[in-house]
């Protein structure tokens, strides 16, 4: 696709409109399910560890799966990561060849309402794996990609997700996974790259926009905003105005 537009800071931005792909019926590649699953279990396995799946039953152009990792006291955190956007190369420009397969990664507190065994029917509890499962699946919707400094907003104009204030999410490296978790080599050879999903204030989007991905850095350093969803957390685009937000 051609960009429609480019932000300030000189990034092109992308519009699709309702998918035109018929639903296409997959059931997985059961190689790739297995590197991926020894990765997890490499990285996070272990110990005190109790990793859970939440398997796909119907898939749709790739089979997703969204494995679960539940905290303990070095890493007091769930951690999510989907199985099955690398199954399909993405489609990427000239001279992004390497950066064709991809997983996403996500972490939650300890205390959301979350069981191993399945998620409240709730859209304030589940919007965490739905976003995963969104955006995994959309690179294969649209013949598109997704990379490190994209974002996507949550619609057009950008909604609340969920009951949160965040409007949109960003990926970025992984900061609360396991040194060394960020690649794994594809049964075919190729590299795939874990991505982690931030969660965005509408001012935040707006601020990478303007000035990029780096004009979130200092704010996110000094707010230790990280992959892991904080509620109400310091929005790092609103400046401090004689002791109010």
């Amino acid at each position: 696709m051609e960009p429609e537009s480019y932000s300030e800071s000189g990034n092109p931005i992308y519009h699709y409109g309702g998918r035109e792909k018929p639903f296409e019926p997959v059931t997985g590649d059961g190689t790739l399910i297995e590197v991926v699953d020894a990765h997890i279990q490499k990285y996070f396995g272990g110990g005190e560890r109790d990793i859970r799946v939440f398997h796909e039953i119907v898939s749709d152009l790739v089979h997703i799966d969204v494995y679960c990792v539940a905290p303990t006291k070095d890493r007091p955190w769930y951690y999510l990561v989907t199985s099955g956007m690398s199954e399909r190369a993405m489609t990427v420009p000239k001279g992004a060849e390497t950066c064709r397969r991809a997983e996403l990664c996500l972490a939650l507190p300890p205390d959301w309402p979350l069981t191993l065994n399945g998620l409240p029917d709730d859209e304030s509890h589940f919007w965490p794996v739905r976003w995963l499962k969104v955006l995994a699946r959309f690179p294969h919707e649209f013949d598109t990609w997704l990379w490190w400094g994209h974002s996507m907003p949550n619609g057009d104009p950008p909604e609340p997700i969920a009951d949160t204030g965040f409007a949109g999410v960003l990926l970025m490296s992984p900061l609360l996974a396991p040194e060394g978790f960020q690649e794994v080599l594809h049964p075919d050879g190729e590299t795939i790259h874990f991505h982690a999903m931030y969660l965005l204030y509408p001012e935040e989007m707006d601020l990478k926009l303007r000035n990029g991905t780096e004009a979130l850095f200092p704010g996110f350093a000094k707010h230790g905003v990280t992959e892991l969803v904080q509620r109400g957390r310091r929005n790092v685009a609103r400046k401090k105005i004689l002791g109010l937000f």
